[in-house]
């Protein structure tokens, strides 16, 4: 498996739960009314870049947790 392979699959689960957690939090919120700070007012949109950018981070903080 390549290195970038390795990361992602062990920073699959965080995005996963990102997303998730996005999604129903901003579906709440969009309900009540204050849909303000959505990415074009879409909440889908919005919860797959958090989990897009959660990903990396974690892709990135994996990376320099390896062994050189």
């Amino acid at each position: 498996m390549s290195l970038l392979g390795y990361l992602f699959a062990k920073s699959a689960g965080v995005g996963v739960g990102i997303f998730i957690g996005c999604l129903i939090g901003l579906s709440i919120r969009k309900g009540k009314g204050q849909s303000g700070m959505l990415v074009g007012g879409s909440v889908l949109l919005t919860a797959v870049v958090a989990a897009a950018l959660a990903t990396a981070a974690m892709m990135f903080f994996t990376y320099l947790g390896l062994p050189k």
